[in-house]
């Protein structure tokens, strides 16, 4: 069985994660989407379990499941049987950073190899930043995440912390 996982924060889920996230479910047999927490980001807008939840009920494929791990990427791949790692790319820039990732990811677990997905087009620009300064500005995100949990996203960018 070859096992890939899809790491990212995930504050919040968009269409652009549940598409990156799909495409690689139909590659391979399992994916684990791993909500990791970052801690060069600024306050997440959702705790981890929530942002596990909302990911639960946007992602439609019966082989993806979700977890979250606090340590290196890496010591998960090993301790999970994962193959790959999959990553998705926007632009340039992207590349750049997760090259560099990549590179040390193999270095550190030689066993998985890391995968590029490049986003669609109509993705290209989407982040879970942009999501939620959109949000907090009060403009309309529903073209931009998953219709099951734009609710949830305004609910909290208005200061709603309960999160139903």
């Amino acid at each position: 069985m070859k096992k890939a996982i899809c790491p990212g924060s995930f504050d919040p889920v968009t269409l652009g994660h549940v598409d990156i996230i799909e495409r690689a479910a139909d590659i391979f047999d399992e994916v684990t989407v791993l909500v990791m927490s970052n801690k060069s980001k600024k306050q997440s807008l959702f705790t981890v379990a929530e942002r596990m939840e909302l990911i639960r009920r946007s992602v439609s494929k019966p082989n993806v499941k979700i977890d979250t791990y606090d340590g290196l990427l890496v010591d998960y791949a090993k301790q999970n049987g994962a193959v790959a790692i999959v990553k998705g790319l926007r632009a340039m820039s992207d590349f750049e950073y997760e090259f560099q990732q990549a590179l040390t990811n193999k270095s550190l677990y030689p066993n998985a190899e890391t995968m590029f997905l490049c986003a669609r087009g109509e993705n290209m620009f989407l982040s879970s930043s942009m999501v939620k300064e959109v949000c907090s500005l009060g403009g309309d995100i529903r073209p931009f995440v998953p219709q099951s949990i734009a609710e949830d996203i305004y609910n909290r960018c208005k200061g709603d912390k309960s999160n139903d």
